[in-house]
């Protein structure tokens, strides 16, 4: 298996967001909630192709991940596994990267995930804890501490 990461540009926007609509539409139709236009509207408002990165597995697109920086760390803004990728350590690869950046840099790492979503099995995990539930979503922080960076 071979993982590699390439920088998305502008142009690549409607491309994120089929990925992003194909990643989320289970969990978004478990709630009720799956409409891809508001799925793809909140990667089009917000998009910086300066902080996201392509997730490639053998040459194959297989999602995408946006880091940004937050008030006391950094954001784990999107991660993005297409579906028929799932189940083969992608995210825990990407999620090792983005901790190693973050313990470099000595910050926390921050992430949200839709309630309901296999997302928040995912990031328990890996070491996010629980910060705040709103009606749509739970927030999670990995703390950044000397014992990540051993």
């Amino acid at each position: 298996m071979k993982v590699t990461f390439s920088a998305a540009i502008n142009s690549d926007l409607e491309g994120l967001i089929a990925i992003r609509i194909e990643a989320m539409q289970e969990s978004l139709e478990r709630i009720g909630r799956f409409d891809p236009a508001r799925a793809g509207a909140r990667l089009r408002d917000t998009f910086s192709a300066v902080h996201t990165r392509h997730i490639d597995l053998d040459g194959a697109r297989a999602g995408f991940v946006v880091v940004t920086a937050h008030a006391s760390g950094l954001k784990l803004d999107h991660l993005y596994i297409r579906p028929a990728f799932q189940g083969r350590g992608l995210g825990a690869n990407v999620l090792k990267l983005v901790f190693e950046e973050a313990d470099r840099l000595g910050l926390n790492v921050h992430v949200g995930a839709l309630k309901q979503s296999a997302s928040n099995r995912f990031y328990q995990r890996h070491g996010f804890v629980e910060t705040s539930t709103s009606e749509w979503d739970v927030e999670y922080v990995r703390a950044f501490t000397a014992l990540h960076n051993t």
